[in-house]
């Protein structure tokens, strides 16, 4: 482990999970994490179209961790701290992932999310050099999940 987080990181630290608590964004993480599961972009355009409930528990969710991950990515935020008590941001990177260089196309904007990529591709490395094995099985854990969802639907 390196330095200990300072006094201020400790605190926007908390005042990041303070914000995760919102109400409203509670229940956008709840229906992301539930419904949120597309290989293309035709498909992320079926369950979150801009302008939808969907849309907008998308953006709340793919935005909340994209200001989450910029203030980690500028140093704001402790690695190490974030990283041990914050791997959600990754399930969203992951979810996300596959259609996001198609997104990044429509939408004319290569940045699009770059901050949760960044922190993603960091929190991978971390992670396997602490538990070797946890991204793999929460990768299959996640194939799992989306296969249920698809049984069910």
């Amino acid at each position: 482990m390196g330095t200990k987080p300072t006094f201020e990181q400790a605190q926007i630290h908390l005042q990041v999970f303070e914000e995760r608590r919102e109400a409203r964004l509670r229940q956008a993480r709840e229906w992301f994490f539930a419904n949120c599961f597309a290989n293309t972009w035709e498909e992320a355009m079926r369950i979150a179209a801009p302008g939808t409930e969907g849309g907008t528990n998308f953006m709340m969710v793919v935005s909340y961790w994209e200001q989450a991950c910029a203030l980690l990515n500028y140093g704001l935020l402790h690695e190490d701290l974030f990283f041990e008590t914050s791997g959600e941001f990754f399930g969203v990177w992951e979810r996300v992932k596959p259609t996001i260089a198609v997104g990044r196309e429509q939408w004319a904007n290569k940045h699009f999310l770059a901050n949760l990529e960044q922190a993603a591709e960091r929190y991978e490395a971390w992670m396997e050099k602490r538990s070797p094995g946890h991204i793999a099985r929460m990768r299959d854990f996640m194939k799992q999940m989306q296969s249920q969802m698809k049984k069910a639907a």
